[in-house]
């Protein structure tokens, strides 16, 4: 049986090609992630013991914030100088490095902000030379100029350097919470950190000026110890501690540093990996559709095979097995074969991800033997799997049967039993969405019973589908029949012929589309949700705001006032609010001011209502507290939670503008962050497109590269650009399921036109041209490809609404949106795959030779 099996391989290998195409992207996938997050996770930890390499221990401390000062807000720390001093005297200490952390955004020379989306990789630190002559550090390599030894003096990684155009000796503008500042810069160095070499900056500076930039004089925020070759670091790092405060500071030694941020770096990627594998295992689930159809119409083909099989002694587990072991044997040469590609794929995910700021790290790809071996269980064992069911049942089939017929219809009993299983699956799947619908306490009370409805409905809709095939193809063929006449009429029929080939090739690419559709969907319908909660309530033309945490100095919303072309402004801050055991944000703006620049509903009190004391809430506060106007109650306010007496004059609808609750700005700033403002709101006399003046502010506030000058469209647009990021991830990562969903059409069309070969020959004989039969077989593909993007689009739109109100909850301006434009791009995409699949099938069964397939058996 194994020679049998052997030989079926290759004897059939051209049919096979789709099928192993089909295993072979499902294992790419699989591979590429494995491969991938094994290279991200090697490179972090390299990048991680680069930096640790030469520390012996790590002394890390705890910031506080000193905000008892507005107008110099810095961090605090409980390491200083003088316990710096303390620790290089211990014994067995050879080498002590200070570190000064800190972030600096960054202005090109053209004045454009370098990565403001992304803050968070804009890197600051000091530069604290470690070497016996004193002037280089070993941390960061020199490679241009030098590094800098006065406050005047800056010096950045090399990447920076050249993306921003800067060369050495050229003034660097940056900011760091406040106003911009400008130094000269004398040197460029190589940094291994994995937030800069993804896409992030680094500005060094001496470490008096880091710390007036980012500490307090004389502090740190670690100290790297170096020691003795054949020193007990633990021993060290015991020592060590006995000098330092009970409370904020921790001493680990390097070693113990290494490890956890070893494991922490693994929990890291591994969260990454997994989303990674679920798309893997989405397109191999789709795989499983197209290798189950293969070898149930390869079985049904060789049946007269079998038959002789079973009449000359084959029994069926042999039968069984020799089917299995050919499934085997082009699972392994496609899953190798996977491999290889996956390796591709593992190289550009990184690039992928990090366009939307994942700030993966450069690195050689990893190729583990877990890896390859994995790969290649997966693929045997899918393909392996998807073909147990048809070898069973062309076992199962008697001797005198097989010989009997080549094509058997499905039995009418299997055929009941399979629709009415379809029907309970798809029932319960929608009364649990239903169900989902109607919830309105969150995604995280919801989530498993909206995972498992959607599940349900979908396998549901896979069993079923030969019953709908049914009625829809009839549909489309009436079309077809219409247009094209005969040939439409043979490709609706040829459809119709095996309902459950014609479902199995639809489901594979039902599958893809309706993730997609219900992407689509739920990601426009939050986009518009988004959109309209950035801009409701705000009638201003412009908003200043910080791209940093630090906030807006008060004093910058007279300077945007005497801008010419503002006719208003409204500086806006926030605090903390107690009220009644729930914590909300109170906005604080001048009253007068603030109707000039929004356009708040009330449905009790008024704006002018509005004064010292005196607060106005969000219904949505009111409903959660009990508070109504009139109500006085003990607020809390700020951090430290000071009670003041509050009145409410008034309730208003809720907005993102003014949040939950709204006073004036005298009671809300003193407790506000740092003492800053949020924002500036601004109305111009040209309304919001009025030329330069976005310029014009940015520049009377010091242009500042974190200062952000943005009108409704930016806003709307930075709020809602999140979601366009994630929907075109998810478009690419599904986009594989679909292209086996293809493989599959052009699976089964080419299977059939060889299962057909004497129908064909006798349409020729009978009068049908070439160029007939290729019309033919591209009008079925067509109809077998709307109707799997039919019940993919139809299941997509259905599984987004329903789920919904999981999105609903959080967001109040979520309703379904339907982008017609992308499902009727979905639905050409049907027809699009429909003709492209058929290419190949319609011109081999065009070009067969007439008399040869009437002869052929």
């Amino acid at each position: 049986m194994l020679r049998t099996a052997l030989r079926n391989v290759f004897a059939h290998k051209a049919r096979l090609v789709m099928t192993a195409l089909a295993v072979m992207l499902g294992v790419a996938f699989v591979s590429g992630t494995l491969v991938f997050g094994d290279t991200v996770t090697q490179a972090l930890r390299g990048a991680s013991a680069k930096n640790l390499q030469d520390v012996a221990v790590s002394v890390q401390a705890e910031s506080e914030w000193d905000s008892g000062n507005a107008a110099d807000d810095r961090r605090s720390t409980a390491l200083t100088s003088d316990l710096a001093d303390r620790v290089r005297a211990v014994p067995g200490v050879t080498s002590l490095r200070p570190v000064v952390n800190g972030a600096a955004t960054l202005a090109a020379k053209d004045g454009r902000p370098l990565n403001a989306d992304n803050s968070w990789q804009n890197l600051a630190a000091n530069y604290a030379p470690d070497t016996p002559r004193g002037d280089r550090d070993s941390l960061f390599p020199v490679s241009a100029g030098r590094g800098p030894t006065a406050g005047g003096e800056i010096a950045l990684d090399r990447r920076t350097a050249e993306k921003a155009g800067y060369g050495i000796g050229d003034s660097v503008r940056f900011a760091t919470e406040g106003p911009a500042l400008t130094k000269r810069l004398v040197g460029t160095v190589d940094t291994d950190d994995p937030r800069v070499t993804a896409g992030g900056t680094l500005a060094l500076f001496d470490t008096r000026t880091a710390q007036q930039l980012f500490l307090r004089a004389g502090q740190f925020d670690e100290l790297a110890i170096g020691s003795a070759p054949g020193t007990d670091n633990q021993e060290l790092a015991g020592k060590i501690r006995e000098l330092l405060p009970a409370e904020g500071v921790t001493a680990t030694s390097g070693a113990q540093l290494a490890d956890e941020q070893a494991e922490q770096i693994a929990e890291d990627t591994k969260g990454l990996t997994r989303i990674l594998l679920g798309f893997a295992g989405i397109a191999l689930f789709v795989g499983v559709f197209i290798i189950a159809n293969t070898f149930t119409m390869l079985i049904a083909q060789r049946s007269r095979e079998t038959a002789l099989l079973r009449a000359v002694g084959a029994s069926r587990r042999q039968v069984v097995r020799a089917v299995l072991i050919e499934a085997g044997l082009l699972g392994l040469g496609a899953s190798a074969a996977g491999f290889g590609l996956g390796l591709g794929i593992a190289t550009g995910l990184r690039p992928l991800l990090n366009a939307s700021g994942a700030g993966l790290p450069d690195g050689p790809l990893v190729i583990s033997t877990d890896a390859f071996v994995w790969s290649l269980v997966v693929g045997v064992g899918v393909t392996v799997l998807a073909a147990w069911l048809p070898s069973r049942k062309a076992a199962k089939i008697a001797p005198v049967e097989a010989l009997s017929t080549v094509d058997q219809a499905p039995p009418k009993r299997g055929m009941v039993l399979r629709n009415s299983l379809g029907v309970l699956l798809t029932g319960a799947g929608v009364l649990i969405m239903l169900y989902v619908s109607t919830r309105k306490d969150g995604a995280d009370a919801n989530l498993i019973s909206a995972v498992l409805g959607s599940v349900l409905t979908m396998t549901g809709m896979i069993v079923i589908a030969p019953l709908l095939s049914g009625p829809l193809i009839r549909l489309a063929g009436a079309v077809t029949t219409r247009l094209f006449g005969v040939t439409g009429k043979l490709a609706k029929e040829n459809a119709l012929r095996n309902p459950r080939r014609t479902a199995a090739t639809a489901s594979a690419l039902m599958i893809g589309l309706t993730l997609i559709t219900a992407l689509s969907v739920t990601g426009s319908s939050t986009e518009a949700a988004l959109k309209e909660a950035a801009v409701r309530g705000l009638t201003a033309d412009y908003k200043v705001s910080n791209a940093g945490f630090g906030g807006i100095d008060p004093a910058l919303g007279a300077k945007v006032a005497k801008v010419p072309g503002v006719t208003e402004t409204a500086p806006v801050a926030s605090s903390t609010l107690g009220a009644r055991g729930t914590y909300a944000t109170l906005t604080g703006a001048d009253p007068r001011r603030l109707g000039t620049v929004s356009d708040l509903t009330f449905s009790s009190g008024s704006l002018a209502d509005i004064g010292p004391g005196r607060i106005a809430i969000s219904d949505e506060l009111a409903k959660e507290t009990g508070l109504s106007k009139g109500d006085t109650f003990q607020g809390a306010l700020g951090f430290d939670d000071e009670k003041k007496k509050l009145t409410v004059v008034g309730v208003y609808q809720q907005t993102r503008a003014v949040d939950d609750a709204m006073g004036t700005l005298d009671d809300v700033l003193p407790y506000a962050d740092g003492g800053k403002l949020d924002s500036i709101l601004v109305k111009a006399a040209s309304g919001p497109n009025t030329s330069g003046l976005d310029q014009d502010i940015r520049e009377a506030l010091g242009n500042s590269p974190l200062l952000q000058v943005q009108n409704q469209e930016q806003l709307t647009k930075a709020e809602s650009g999140e979601v366009d990021t994630m929907l075109n991830m998810m478009y690419g990562l599904l986009a594989m399921a679909v292209v086996i969903g293809v493989l599959g059409v052009i699976n089964t069309l080419a299977m059939s036109v060889f299962e057909r070969t004497r129908e064909i020959g006798l349409l020729r004989a009978i009068g049908l041209d070439s160029r007939g039969v290729k019309q033919m077989v591209r009008l079925e593909s067509v109809v077998i490809s709307l109707f799997g993007a039919a019940l993919g689009i139809g299941t997509g739109i259905f599984l987004a609404w329903a789920c919904g109100s999981l999105t609903g909850s959080s967001l109040s301006q979520y309703e379904i949106v339907l982008p017609w434009a992308r499902l009727g791009l979905f639905l050409l995409l049907g027809l699009a795959i429909g003709g492209l699949a058929a290419l190949w099938p319609a011109r081999r069964a065009a070009r067969l030779n007439m008399l040869r397939s009437i002869n052929a058996h």
